[in-house]
């Protein structure tokens, strides 16, 4: 098999992880969204997590805090602004507690242009980001959010992992370069309107997980902020997916929750089983991915 591993060889050999269905709830001070999350990190630590999992777009939250009467490009781009703040928030409920938590997105400005950015904290209190590289058309076009550029794979003690936010799981190729790097779990934190863009996140977490052989854990936002155009709706559903194999679950969903209520759904991932099943899966399509590029550059038309 080349390019990879035939055994896992992180550090952990399973890892406990919380997913978070968000419930997007209007609040006065800052002090009642640091509480909300807060209690959910310790929610996840009491239950021996590893790994957590926000949800996109879950700090628009603290738009209520401002006018949200504006624009909602000029409310997006004053949140970046709340970004330093968020940031040592979520270090602070980070450090020493064991977890790695992965703390959705917030809009950061980066040279002049806002980004979505999501950053994965470590217990060290270390963080790396991940940009969204993709925009969808309310982003670009209404929020006036810019897409990154770079795709990055971070190195923990639990292994490689890498997160594709939201709209980037309906990439293929973004998924699979990062399986190539040897990234056993795909983070994907989502935030959706409706049940057809939910559903398109989800059905391609799956396609994910079956093409490269990973899990995929997916977090979504629930609940409703009428009075904020850019979350007035949620439809959300966490769940954790597995390749489509004898050794993982019957219908490749570990875990999830019941759609649109507040919950935190866990599941504990196996990573040596991703290495034998790259290994000697009943199919192997990580490995038999080498000769696609060969086989779509022969591409024929043909007329009839």
């Amino acid at each position: 098999m080349r390019g990879w591993p035939l055994r896992y060889s992180g550090r952990m050999k399973r890892i406990r992880v919380a997913s978070l269905q968000y419930f997007i709830r209007p609040v006065t001070t800052f002090d009642q969204f640091r509480d909300q999350v807060a209690g959910l990190v310790d929610t996840a630590r009491d239950y021996k997590c590893d790994l957590m999992v926000f949800p996109e777009y879950f700090t628009l939250q603290l738009l209520t805090l401002g006018d949200v009467r504006r624009p909602i490009r000029d409310q997006v781009r004053a949140l970046s602004a709340q970004a330093p703040r968020f940031l040592e928030l979520m270090e602070g409920l980070t450090r020493g507690s064991k977890m790695h938590v992965v703390a959705g997105t917030i809009p950061m400005e980066r040279d002049g242009k806002i980004r979505n950015v999501s950053h994965l904290f470590t217990p060290s209190g270390a963080h790396g980001e991940q940009g969204k590289l993709h925009m969808t058309r309310f982003e670009s076009e209404e929020w006036g959010v810019s897409p990154d550029t770079n795709l990055r794979v971070f190195e923990t003690s639990l292994g490689r992992l890498a997160i594709a936010v939201c709209y980037d799981v309906e990439f293929p190729e973004v998924a699979r370069a990062a399986a190539r790097s040897g990234v056993n779990v795909l983070i994907v934190p989502s935030c959706t309107d409706d049940r057809q863009g939910y559903l398109r996140v989800r059905y391609c977490a799956h396609a994910r997980a079956i093409e490269n052989q990973l899990y995929v854990v997916q977090s979504s936002t629930v609940g409703s902020l009428p009075m904020v155009p850019a979350v007035s709706l949620n439809y959300g559903q966490a769940v954790i997916v597995t390749p489509s194999d004898f050794a993982f679950a019957r219908d490749g969903i570990l875990a999830e929750g019941i759609p649109n209520q507040e919950t935190m759904v866990i599941g504990e991932l196996n990573l040596e089983t991703i290495a034998e099943s790259r290994a000697t899966g009943t199919v192997l399509p990580l490995r038999d991915s080498e000769e696609t590029s060969a086989i779509v550059s022969r591409l024929e038309i043909v007329s009839l």
